[in-house]
């Protein structure tokens, strides 16, 4: 009689948990919602200045893509460039092809429906980009390959500044804010960073080739690490690996009124020189055999101004 009742007990628990179970199932099914592939998706696109006389554009490279798909929440671009993706959340996205001449590339959006199933639409897009920096090139490679370091004997080889006017001066052209000094003990750990960039068929690439990421504390605390520190690539994961470097006609209000060079480049694979601030796009100030000055925006309120040697600091 007791191992009935004993049984029966066992039997009314188990039936208990299943309902539990059930319910939690149930109650994780309804939050997730159903899983549904996005349907019908389009991809259109439209070549900035191209007419019956330049049906590959006006030169510059831009191209407006909009995709369209019922059931999407967001889009992802893939340009086959070689550039990092895009992620829309209109599906409005504008892109600057930067090689050289009257390219094919095959872009292809995925529409992300609930819980991340995706829908592919691909498209080819032809267009003509006219915009070079050939003795930019010529500086940073050597002709062929050459290796540039941080010039952290130089009084501010690295600075912040604003990304914005401020009360109505040229503040954000420059690095107002913050100086480094020479030889500063606290960056020590990346005065060893190497970073070398290729001449190639194509273009340019771009790799570190040892050395950490430094990463400042303004972004350190947006991605829950330990900032005003080196790390190495488990933590900033894009460091190393060889990246390919576009170059653009420089658009930012900084370049215009600081005077720059006019010239942007771009890494792509999230590529950067050390400093990470979560971008890969940096306006050249200065560019000589032995000196380059870049800017680099980390958001709305933060740029960070960088200087790098070609003649490794004794």
């Amino acid at each position: 009689m007791k191992k009935m009742k004993k049984y029966s007990l066992i039997f009314i628990i188990s039936l208990i948990g299943i309902f539990f179970l059930s319910n939690s199932c149930q109650k994780d099914e309804h939050d997730l919602g159903a899983l549904v592939a996005p349907k019908n998706v389009t991809l259109n696109y439209e070549i900035v200045g191209a007419d019956a006389e330049n049906p590959f554009g006006d030169g510059s490279g831009l191209v407006n893509f909009t995709a369209t798909a019922t059931n999407a929440n967001t889009y992802t671009f893939d340009f086959g460039d070689g550039s990092d993706k895009m992620i829309s959340a209109s599906g409005q996205v504008t892109k600057r092809f930067s090689t050289t001449g009257i390219i094919v590339y095959n872009v292809t959006v995925h529409a992300v429906g609930t819980g991340g199933i995706t829908s592919i639409k691909s498209t080819q897009v032809e267009v003509l980009s006219t915009f070079e920096d050939t003795e930019a090139v010529q500086y940073l490679t050597g002709g062929s390959s050459k290796t540039w370091y941080w010039a952290y004997d130089q009084p501010g080889f690295a600075g912040l500044g604003p990304t914005s006017e401020d009360n109505g001066n040229a503040e954000f052209t420059w690095a107002a804010w913050w100086s480094i000094a020479a030889n500063d003990p606290a960056k020590e750990c990346m005065y060893d960073a190497e970073f070398v960039f290729t001449k190639t068929e194509s273009g340019m690439t771009f790799e570190q080739t040892t050395g950490p990421a430094f990463i400042p504390g303004t972004y350190a605390g947006k991605i829950g690490v330990q900032g005003d520190v080196c790390h190495d690539q488990t933590v900033a994961y894009p460091l190393y690996g060889v990246k390919n470097v576009s170059f653009a006609p420089s658009t930012s209000n900084a370049s215009v009124v600081g005077q720059y060079r006019g010239t942007t480049m771009t890494f792509s694979d999230e590529g950067f020189m050390c400093w990470w601030v979560g971008a890969s796009e940096y306006d050249i100030i200065e560019v000589t055999d032995n000196i380059l000055k870049v800017r680099i925006k980390e958001d709305d309120t933060y740029a960070w101004y960088h200087t790098f040697t070609s003649v490794k600091p004794e």
